[in-house]
């Protein structure tokens, strides 16, 4: 099958599309035929080793797997002997540990779930790990009726997703980002829009019941600072050093949390397909419209990694193998 594989740690230059072999599946395995795929901020950080601190899983000097990846859209070409809930032509959508960025996938069937027939592979593939995430970060902060929400990065491809649910969850939304970006951003849904290259984070409104800092680059006091005197904060960024990443950020939330009246939390999202089949659910059903910025032949993987490095989000880009 064809890949995109790296072998080393760096640049989107040390991406190669080449011929692999196609992945085993195990007998509670699927093996995927991808027709879609999105970059997920987690593939940069594995791409380039960097903070130092993800060696310490995904190999200290090279990278342990090949292929990067995360986000799985499309029909099963295979199940393993105990699979029960899928078969040949069965159309999916799930997250992976890794191995995406190619033509064939395998999964353990338990991340899988059915992709809805009103739902399109490119559409499908942008929900895990970017919608999971948004709705995971909601949930924790306690977004609802009532509250009033921050969203730091409202444009990415976490954030868009946060507008939308938490609009539709009821809250009152404010979305930072860019001058590029802001009419994007007011028309997903968000009610106010904070151009941070012009008005500063700092420089608008405060007292706000929930922030979530998806976009990183500010210390966890400055936060604080936008907070009403009993608001949520949830970190959901690995913005940090080169070595430790977001760890320090993480420590000074320990330290702080017990003194201030502020409930300061660290959102650890982990793959969930009972929250990504409801997601596949509102999407089908057009309550909530992920944003494509731009779609990728899977040979072009690289130059698309490039543009996340280089761009102020917008979404997310999509990879058709």
């Amino acid at each position: 099958m064809k890949a995109i594989v790296y072998d080393r740690y760096g640049p989107p230059e040390v991406l190669r599309y080449a011929e692999t072999a196609t992945p085993a599946i195990g007998d509670h395995d699927v093996l995927v035929r991808q027709h879609a795929t999105a970059l997920n901020h987690a593939d940069r950080v594995l791409m380039r080793g960097l903070p130092g601190i993800v060696r310490l899983v995904s190999g200290p000097r090279r990278p342990k797997r090949p292929v990067l990846g995360r986000a799985v859209a499309g029909t099963v070409a295979a199940a393993g002997a105990k699979v029960t809930r899928f078969a040949a032509g069965d159309a999916v959508l799930g997250e992976s540990d890794g191995g995406a960025f190619a033509e064939y996938v395998a999964v353990p069937e338990s991340r899988l779930v059915a992709k809805p027939a009103g739902l399109t592979f490119e559409r499908a593939a942008t929900l895990p790990v970017a919608a999971t995430t948004a709705l995971a970060a909601l949930r924790l902060a306690g977004a609802g009726p009532g509250r009033t929400v921050l969203l730091n990065g409202a444009s990415g491809g976490v954030g868009t997703f946060a507008v939308q649910l938490a609009r539709a969850l009821g809250a009152e939304v404010t979305g930072v980002c860019s001058t590029r970006n802001t009419e994007l951003v007011g028309s997903i849904g968000a009610h106010h829009v904070l151009d941070y290259t012009r008005e500063g984070l700092f420089g608008g409104p405060r007292g706000f019941d929930i922030v979530i800092d998806f976009a990183g680059g500010h210390r966890v006091g400055e936060m604080r600072r936008l907070l009403a005197p009993r608001g949520v904060y949830i970190a959901s960024t690995a913005d940090g050093g080169r070595l430790l990443g977001p760890l320090p950020r993480l420590l000074a939330m320990a330290v702080t949390g017990p003194f201030t009246r502020h409930d300061l939390r660290n959102l650890v999202a982990k793959p969930d397909a009972e929250s990504l089949a409801h997601l596949a659910g509102l999407t089908a059903a057009g309550e909530i419209v992920p944003v494509i910025e731009e779609t990728f032949a899977l040979d072009a993987t690289p130059e698309a990694m490039r543009l996340l490095e280089t761009r102020h989000a917008r979404g997310k880009f999509v990879i058709t193998p």
